[in-house]
């Protein structure tokens, strides 16, 4: 199967893209705007897909008939290419729940899908059309993708946002939509993609409570839920790199040291520690929603991370002589490796018990995307 992503980069987009890689092994061709201003070279990104997930999108724009005409001239111009392709192509359609509504968004999505439907089922293609409500997750951006991002980010920086006109509003993480449009290809259906409601003033309260916690103290908040665990993970992508690294108070009287290393809230948890000898290093891997937690207890450490998709690596220094700690953030390659002259003993702590079936660590080397 070969996928392309229209708003390959974008939020859902590469959301979408870091699932397929992880759970499918697919790479997905990515396409953006520059794809779609040149028809020709669109047409040539996709002859040879088999299988297209239309994530691109207009939600703002200059005005209302803006929103709704670009939402329609995507899918027209995405036809067009399927046409001139020549052979039968699945697609996926991103819409939005907003498409029974009767407002210029919920139109362009509408007519979008009528667009798309009528080409892909000509051409002897599937098309399934989901109904996604309201997204949120990882690198969500402030003040566009959703409120929760805003939150996240605000709540992070240390401010506190107003709530006005508080209700309850049907809330989809991102990974969970990308593994809705997976399941999807090559079915045809039309179907509400089901959703959590959540008050929006609980979403800041429960951003609250995990910068008390979590940014305050490097406790770990209750994360028993899958709603509090993808939240948390939405704050903690905020929150990254700037909040790293983390040094507990060292109790230390005549007998040697004593300090905290993990202070869990809630959930599932498990702990273990490695020795490393000198130059070598562990990790080279990411979770899709794992909370893993780095402690350096003796040695000398480099932690490298790097977002997925992306080339630019973060770097901490830490050292034994003031044990300290990184957790890293979902969907960033990470590794540890032993930068001193003598043994690296390490505690690792994950929210997760390790179940060998599914155990949510997918390889990938942090300097692979870079060096390509």
């Amino acid at each position: 199967m070969k996928v392309a992503i229209t708003g390959g980069f974008g939020f859902l987009g590469w959301h979408t893209a870091c699932r397929l890689r992880a759970v499918h092994g697919v790479e997905a061709v990515r396409l953006g705007r520059d794809d779609f201003a040149d028809p020709q070279r669109l047409a040539a990104a996709l002859a040879d897909v088999d299988t297209v997930l239309h994530v691109a999108g207009v939600n703002r724009a200059d005005s209302d008939e803006a929103v709704e005409r670009g939402n329609v001239e995507l899918a027209e111009t995405l036809a067009a290419a399927l046409t001139a392709s020549g052979s039968p192509v699945d697609v996926v359609f991103a819409n939005s729940v907003q498409a029974d509504l009767d407002n210029p968004y919920g139109r362009g999505k509408a007519r979008a899908a009528e667009v798309l439907a009528e080409v892909v089922r000509t051409g002897g293609g599937h098309f399934a059309d989901l109904l996604l409500p309201n997204l949120y997750g990882e690198h969500g951006r402030p003040g566009y993708n959703s409120f929760v991002a805003t939150f996240a980010h605000e709540v992070a920086a240390g401010r506190v946002p107003t709530v006005s006109g508080d209700r309850e509003i049907p809330l989809l993480h991102a990974q969970d939509a990308a593994a809705a449009l997976i399941a999807a290809v090559g079915t045809d259906v039309r179907e509400v993609v089901a959703a959590e409601p959540v008050g929006i003033s609980r979403v800041l309260e429960l951003f609250g409570e995990f910068h008390a916690l979590y940014r305050e103290r490097g406790e770990v908040p209750d994360i028993s839920t899958p709603l509090r665990r993808n939240l948390f993970n939405t704050y903690r992508a905020a929150a990254f790199p700037e909040m790293w690294p983390l040094s507990p108070q060292v109790h230390a009287d005549n007998r040697g040291d004593l300090f905290e290393t993990v202070r869990a809230h809630g959930g599932t948890g498990m702990a273990f520690m490695s020795t490393t000898l000198p130059g070598q290093k562990r990790g080279e891997h990411y979770h899709l929603h794992k909370v893993e937690r780095f402690f350096v207890v003796k040695g000398e450490a480099e932690i490298e991370l790097r977002r997925l998709f992306h080339d630019e690596v973060v770097r901490f220094r830490l050292s034994g002589d003031t044990p300290s700690f990184v957790d890293m953030p979902t969907l960033w390659v990470h590794n540890i490796r032993n930068v001193g002259d003598t043994e690296l003993v390490t505690m690792f702590w994950a929210d997760q018990l390790l179940d060998p079936v599914n155990p949510d660590q997918y390889p990938e080397t942090i300097a692979q995307e870079a060096s390509a």
